[in-house]
């Protein structure tokens, strides 16, 4: 599963299922390849992008659907609907990021091949989100949680392969760091907006669709997109889209190791993010009214933390010209705060993990996606194979729902150290696993 480095530099890859390409062809060329620094507009533009898709996807995921849930189905029950509803959005997050991705990298619009796919799928989106609002059942959370999920997670797709095509190496950690600050800035603003529109629960779903929206169209008309070259690729077939999901991990196994560790990591972080709403109420005692204030407190913290790891670590990453050292600190220091989470008996001990794990997270995001590109198998094809690393970012939103009951009922039920513990240990193996990535210092 990654980029190969035997080809000599500068050389282009030949698209795995099309004609080869010519590294002389203008066509074939990566913008950032000249390694002419990204104007600040374009930084910009991507960093309020995907402040506001994530805006979108995250509000409900950390506050706002748990709520909903409560609002309709009995308190006992609530832990399995809200699993069964972000499970199939997870699921399907997971299935439609590597689709979409590959349809973006075919796509010949005259609008480029990263616009339609951007505005289309927030678009989708926010269609989903207003579903759930209006949503009165289970079945119907899912049904719009689902399509939330696919949409969103399509407009992602063409998104995160904007630093890849755009962005030159030697600046992707510092523009992964910026960008990387703009998911923690999304959590502090949609636990806000949750609080803000907490007697009118639609609208914290609607918002944050809404606003999702109006980034992404600003970014469509500020990025210079290019459509695929005709003739690149061959026809989308069932092998297309079964290749979809798959990146040899033999001829690339870079690729492979940074997908596990970026699965194990989001593990631990899915333990967290899906389960810090029921915690506060089940064992610190916050009513439904108080929640959402306790959530806000507890972000800002963590986004605080986050901002000062995220600066930090892409700073010294791109100076010193290492990545994995900055992983490998990152992970572990998440695992560290995991294990305090499972320990904490009051709200100043939470929020002191939660500050502990955002510095962890911080330091994680300004150099993951700059490994990831270093590592991607083929430039021509990045949505797609971007798309397959976001399954490492989706399968644990999806798993964690699954399993963690398992865990919640050790001892006789609402055993969150137990699932605390579980997501500070995978963190700790996603550390390792990054350092068997060989193509990277």
């Amino acid at each position: 599963m990654t980029m190969s480095h035997d080809a000599p530099l500068g050389a282009t890859p030949a698209p795995a299922d099309g004609p080869s390409v010519s590294p002389a062809d203008p066509s074939a060329a990566r913008p950032g390849d000249d390694e002419t620094p990204a104007p600040a507009r374009l930084v910009l533009a991507l960093a309020l992008a995907q402040f506001g898709a994530y805006v979108a996807v995250l509000t409900p995921v950390m506050v706002t659907l748990a709520l909903r849930v409560s609002q309709i189905v009995p308190e006992a029950d609530r832990g399995t609907a809200l699993g069964q509803v972000l499970s199939l959005g997870a699921l399907l997050a997971m299935l439609g990021n590597p689709v979409f991705g590959a349809l973006s990298d075919r796509t010949t619009s005259r609008f480029g091949r990263r616009r339609p796919w951007l505005v289309g799928g927030m678009a989708a989106g926010l269609v989903g989100l207003t579903i759930v609002a209006a949503g009165s059942s289970v079945p119907l959370l899912m049904l719009g949680w689902a399509v939330a999920q696919l949409g969103i997670n399509a407009c992602l797709a063409a998104l995160t392969s904007c630093v890849p095509d755009l962005i030159p190496p030697r600046q992707q950690a510092r523009v992964s760091g910026v960008i990387g600050l703009t998911i923690s800035l999304a959590m502090v603003a949609g636990t806000v907006l949750a609080q803000v529109f907490s007697d009118a629960l639609a609208l914290a779903f609607l918002v944050p669709g809404a606003i999702g929206l109006a980034t992404v169209v600003l970014l469509a008309v500020t990025i210079k997109d290019r459509p695929a070259r005709p003739g690149a690729f061959a026809p989308y077939t069932v092998r297309t889209f079964l290749r979809s999901f798959w990146v040899n991990p033999r001829r690339h196994p870079d690729f492979a190791w940074n997908f596990a560790g970026r699965f194990l990591v989001f593990t631990g972080a899915s333990c967290v993010t899906s389960y810090q709403v029921y915690f506060l109420m089940d064992r610190l005692g916050y009513d439904a009214d108080a929640v959402t204030d306790k959530v806000l407190v507890g972000t800002v913290v963590m986004v605080a933390a986050t901002i000062v790891g995220s600066v930090l670590g892409g700073q010294l990453s791109d100076r010193s010209g290492r990545r994995k050292p900055y992983v490998l600190g990152s992970s572990l220091v998440m695992g560290i705060s995991l294990a305090l989470l499972a320990t904490a008996q009051s709200f100043t001990l939470y929020a002191v993990s939660l500050a502990v794990f955002g510095f962890g997270q911080g330091l994680y995001l300004a150099v993951d996606m700059a490994l990831a590109a270093a590592v991607l198998p083929n430039p021509e094809e990045s949505a797609k194979d971007m798309g397959v690393l976001n399954i490492g970012n989706a399968l644990p939103q999806s798993l964690v729902p699954i399993v963690a009951p398992a865990f919640l009922a050790i001892g006789g039920g609402g055993n969150y150290g137990a699932l605390f513990l579980f997501g500070g240990i995978a963190a700790a193996l996603g550390a390792g696993a990054v350092q068997l990535v060989r193509s990277v210092k």
